[in-house]
């Protein structure tokens, strides 16, 4: 398997492809609070310049404390990284000094990451593939069936990423039972449940020995060139976890930023309810459409499949002469070129993109 893989957000190198400017391209490919950063971030990014005369704060105390605060549990549950894919690279590493075998799990379609990691660490790595037929949910019999050939790790994105789908919280305590019955560590990636925080699982999963919970601060809080992920988990996880952390691997202005994104509420309600109210919009706008199928979502992107016989490469194409991207999800597994996921955006801007594909798919149309 190879371990290249192309993302979304990478909007510098297309810019630079295009010959333009970063800010003329309007990014649909990485999904980023359309709100922007905190109010209160730019100000504290701009009172840390002396501390960068310093190294950082090795051990991010006060920002562990600030998300202890905010999660309602112990600054001991939490391991703060670059940003959550340093965790997903590191938990095969964990697993694997628990004891045990390297066969690995992902629940697909899924974040590349979680193959990349195990493929590094030299693991077999194995899907359970989800059905587009059932709108991307998770049926838990067949996931108990899967389970039971025996795996190490289990890697399962909630809400789904790129399909958006919410595994609800009820089913995800089964699925820890599961994992509990048969041995299997359970990584549950939280990167976009912010959108919903009342659907979190953190309190089922945080006081395993085998599991842990992998949040984002990248997406919610808008800083993902700042890189900043945390794990909750107990407190021997969480130990291990840092055991294989290089030293200062989470910067200064990452640690200030997270800490004044996170003493808002103002903006972590406005967010959410901004967020849910366009989703609707585009999501209702793009089913009106010919041509297009939506998946239903709780994040703040949608996952859309193609149906008028165009690929997700040439649309791509099509949209990108318009300085308009959005992520081609050809090269998801479980997903072909029929499917391409959008982030949510502001009015103006998820009108644009509305816009564009109305001429590209009727385009593609006349030269089918």
């Amino acid at each position: 398997m190879s371990t290249s893989h192309e993302h979304g957000g990478n909007v510098f190198a297309v810019a630079r492809s295009l010959g333009l400017p970063p800010e003329k391209i309007v990014d649909f490919s990485a999904s980023i609070n359309p709100l922007g950063m905190a109010p209160g971030v730019p100000a504290a990014l701009a009172g840390c310049l002396d501390r960068l005369l310093h190294y950082p704060d090795k051990g991010a105390a006060e920002l562990k404390e600030a998300l202890a605060a905010y999660h309602g549990v112990s600054p001991q549950e939490i391991a703060v990284a670059n940003g959550s894919t340093e965790l997903i690279h590191l938990l095969p590493r964990v697993v694997a000094g628990m004891g045990g075998g390297r066969k690995g799990l992902i629940v697909a379609p899924a974040f590349a990451e979680y193959a990349m990691a195990l493929v590094r660490a030299g693991w077999q790595i194995d899907y359970f593939t989800l059905d587009r037929r059932d709108n991307f949910s998770l049926q838990l019999p067949a996931l108990k069936e899967k389970l039971s050939k025996g795996y190490d790790l289990l890697f399962i994105c909630n809400p789904g990423n790129p399909t958006g789908t919410l595994i609800p919280k009820p089913l995800v305590a089964e699925i820890v039972q599961l994992c509990g019955e048969s041995g299997t560590f359970l990584a549950l990636d939280e990167a976009f449940i912010d959108f919903c925080e009342e659907e979190s699982a953190k309190d089922l999963v945080r006081g395993l020995e085998r599991g842990v919970v992998l949040r984002s601060m990248t997406k919610f809080f808008a800083i993902p060139g700042l890189r900043l992920g945390f794990a909750l988990g107990a407190p021997g996880t969480i130990e291990a976890i840092a055991s294989l952390q290089d030293p200062w691997s989470v910067n200064t202005a990452a640690q200030v930023a997270g800490i004044a994104s996170l003493q808002d509420e103002v903006y972590c309600t406005r967010t959410r309810n901004y967020v849910s109210a366009e989703r609707q919009f585009l999501m209702d706008s793009l089913a009106g459409i010919s041509g297009l199928k939506v998946y239903p979502a709780r994040a703040n992107y949608l996952l859309v499949e193609l149906l008028n016989g165009m690929k997700a490469p040439e649309l791509r194409a099509e949209l990108l002469k318009k300085g308009v991207l959005i992520r081609d999800c050809s090269n998801f597994h479980g997903l072909d070129d029929r499917f391409f996921r959008v982030a949510v955006r502001l009015r103006e801007e998820n009108e644009l993109l509305l816009e564009n594909l109305g001429k590209a798919l009727s385009t593609g149309d006349s030269l089918l």
